[in-house]
């Protein structure tokens, strides 16, 4: 796969936090590729679903799995804008996804990389390949902007 071929999912992963953005929650977006084919779609809504569960990955495992009648994704790609949480990484790593792919690094509670690689742990049975910084600057952009909205 080319760097192309990354921009384009990672652009469908942001525009999945476009609409995040647009409920005042904050911008993650998630898709999941299986054979050249977004078969889920997912963005942060835990304020909006009043579910602490409801981040962008966990969404688009739900939609995805629904889809193909089939709580495995072996073979699945997932694209978010935000390096996963450990409750993601979890979810990933419980269906089976093959790779992620993520936008900005997480230096708070990111896992695949920026405060710990959860992923180099023995104790899985299941280990996804991770590629991080894919689209970084557009990412981290969308979310330093709506936190920054915030403050002010």
């Amino acid at each position: 796969m080319n760097n192309s071929d990354y921009q384009m999912w990672m652009n469908l992963a942001i525009i999945e936090a476009e609409k995040s953005l647009k409920k005042d929650e904050v911008p993650v977006g998630a898709i999941i590729v299986l054979n050249n084919e977004v078969i889920g779609r997912g963005h942060n809504q835990p304020i909006s679903k009043q579910d602490p569960t409801s981040h962008a990955e966990i969404e688009a495992i739900r939609n995805a799995s629904e889809n193909i009648k089939n709580y495995r994704l072996a073979g699945a790609d997932i694209y978010v804008t935000l390096e996963p949480c450990t409750m993601c990484f979890g979810a990933i790593v419980h269906s089976r996804i093959s790779n992620i792919f993520f936008g900005a690094r997480d230096y708070k509670s990111g896992i695949c990389g920026s405060c710990e690689d959860i992923s180099k742990k023995r104790y899985f049975n299941h280990k996804p390949s991770i590629k991080g910084q894919i689209m970084e600057s557009s990412c981290s952009k969308m979310l330093k902007d709506f936190f920054k909205s915030k403050r002010f």
